[in-house]
This record gives structure tokens, sequence and C-alpha cells, in this order.
């Protein structure tokens, strides 16, 4: 075998070696970002996707919506404002903790959607919210099923303390990050 056709079989291997290899390193990357971006919510997908590739996809999809909506900080009177409602919510609960569970669910809605999150339905509301705010969206969760058990008077006292604590969560980095500039996406 001469030399020219040595190089024309080694050099095309060597290209497509290359170009896995590449790939492998930018899917890992992706990978790590995902991860990072989305904390919990990342496991929790792909276990619902059966799937690495199937979650990453959907998550990157959730990226993409995530960006064209329009997420605004809030005004520091907003923020107080929403401080000061929480404040009479949390009272509220010594003498009916389970209109006051009600009452933090419907704050927390009131709050996103004053930030420019959709609003329409419990499952998308957790969609758009796990880009930004996946390391606190099984509070949400969490808040959302005693506030369910509650609509029928099923959810102890012990439980509805505990979704206030879960609503209170996702609410104070929903109202802190309301004032921070938002990273530029790259």
């Amino acid at each position: 075998m001469s030399t020219g056709t040595i190089l024309a079989i080694v050099i095309p291997v060597v290209v497509v070696l290359a170009v896995i290899a590449v790939a492998i390193v930018l899917n890992m990357r992706r990978r790590k970002r995902l991860r990072e971006r989305f904390g919990p919510e990342y496991d929790r997908t792909v276990d619902d996707a059966g799937s690495k590739r199937a979650a990453e996809y959907d998550l990157g999809t959730r990226e993409k919506r995530h960006e064209a909506l329009d997420i605004k900080p809030l005004s520091s009177g907003a923020r107080e404002r929403y401080s000061d409602r929480w404040r009479g919510v949390q009272e509220e609960f010594v003498d009916r903790p389970e209109g006051a569970v009600h009452d933090a669910d419907r704050l927390v809605s009131s709050l996103m959607h004053e930030r420019g999150y959709p609003t329409e339905g419990f499952e998308q509301q957790t969609r758009d919210l796990s880009v930004e705010h996946g390391h606190t969206l099984e509070h949400y969760r969490a808040a959302h099923e005693i506030n369910t058990l509650s609509s029928s008077q099923q959810a102890t006292t012990e439980q509805l303390r505990g979704a206030m604590v879960h609503y209170r969560a996702l609410f104070d980095e929903l109202l802190s990050d309301g004032g921070a500039p938002r990273p530029s996406r790259t």
C-alpha cells in the first residue's frame, strides 16, 4: 500500500473520530448546563420522560418558551406591596389556616403573573418556572398538593403549616429575584 492510500484512509478516520469526540464533549457540556440550571427538575424530567435524550429535548423546549416570555423585575413598590400581603396571609393562618393556604396560592399566582409568567394551569406554571426556579419547584408542587387536599378539608393543620412554608420558598425567590437584572443568555 502506498503512502497516499494510507493517508486517504487514515485522514477520514481521524476526522470522523474528532467529530465524534467533539459531539461527545458538547453533549456533556449541554447536559452539565441543564443539570445546573434545572437542579432537581432535571432528574425529575428524566424520570418522567424515560430517557435523558427525551428529557433534555423537553428542557430545551422549556428554555425556548421561557425566552419568549416577558419576565420582568418588580419595582421596589411592588415588592413592598407583595411583602405586606404575605405578612397578612401569614397572620390569617392563625385563625383560618385553610383560607390562608388558599390565599397564599393566589398570592403566588398573582406574583407570577405580575412578573410575566403565564398562569393558565399548574402543569404549565411548573414547566415555565422550572427554567429559572428549578431548585425551589418541589416546594411549589408540595404546597399545591396540600392546597388541593385542603380544598376537600383533608389536610391537617401541620400539612397546612407545611404548605405555607413551601409557598414561602417560591414566593421569596420570585420576590427577591424580581429586582435582580437578568443575565444575558448566550
